[in-house]
């Protein structure tokens, strides 16, 4: 699985984290600007709201991820740490997820990176899961797109590979296939479960389903193929956004 970082990843990430074995996160790949890596949605009682990141990009042309550093004359730890108290002090599981959240937003970033990778951390024990990360920028495989990823499943010994939907124009899958590793295509359906207010709201944080259901919010993730909760199938796998 090779996936960008991103702050407060949503649902959809961490079943792909789920259901693989290896997870790399792709950290030396080109910032997007305005995409999720310092960013992501929480619902409030007046609806979806962000939490972003500031970052300094002024002067960088187009800076891999693990460079992007955290602006620090921005108050936005403690604006974070006031709007998920907030969003969330009558949720169920407040006092079981906040504080393990608010112990990194307490913590000096200098850099992005390290910040999500805390996060992450953070938030895969709060789901009962094992860490099973790698970052790229470790692995010294060169390469670029395709030939990037089949080299880390070639450095990983990857039998097969899970990719999400949105690589369909333009993953090689015959590439694949050449090395002896099979494509999974995720498929992602996002599962409903209970929220504050009567309808339904999509594309959260994952925060949010912890939130309101703390050590269920594992087994909720995993109806997202079936319609029910199962084991997932493990996989030696790869996977890209």
């Amino acid at each position: 699985m090779v996936l960008q970082p991103s702050y407060l990843p949503w649902l959809g990430f961490f079943d792909q984290y789920d259901w693989s074995d290896v997870f790399v996160l792709y950290d030396d790949v080109q910032y997007d600007k305005n995409g999720w890596r310092n960013r992501n949605r929480i619902l409030t009682a007046n609806g979806p709201a962000w939490l972003t990141v500031p970052v300094r990009l002024a002067g960088q042309d187009f800076p891999p991820i693990l460079e992007v550093a955290i602006d620090p004359t921005k108050d936005w730890r403690r604006k974070h740490r006031i709007s998920l108290e907030q969003a969330y002090a009558k949720a169920p599981f407040f006092s079981t997820v906040f504080p393990a959240l608010a112990g990194v937003l307490e913590q000096d970033w200098e850099f992005l990176i390290d910040l999500d990778l805390a996060m992450l951390r953070a938030l895969v024990d709060l789901l009962g899961m094992p860490w099973k990360v790698r970052r790229s920028s470790k692995l010294g495989v060169p390469g670029q797109k395709t030939a990037r990823l089949i080299g880390l499943c070639e450095k990983l010994g990857a039998t097969e590979y899970l990719t999400g939907d949105a690589a369909r124009s333009y993953l090689d899958e015959s590439a694949f296939q050449d090395l002896g590793v099979k494509v999974h295509w995720h498929g992602y359906v996002h599962p409903e479960y209970r929220q504050r207010g009567p309808d339904f709201v999509p594309y959260m944080s994952v925060v949010d389903l912890l939130f309101h259901h703390g050590p269920e919010s594992r087994a909720i993730l995993r109806r997202t193929h079936t319609g029910a909760s199962q084991e997932p199938k493990p996989l030696h796998t790869l996977e890209v956004d």
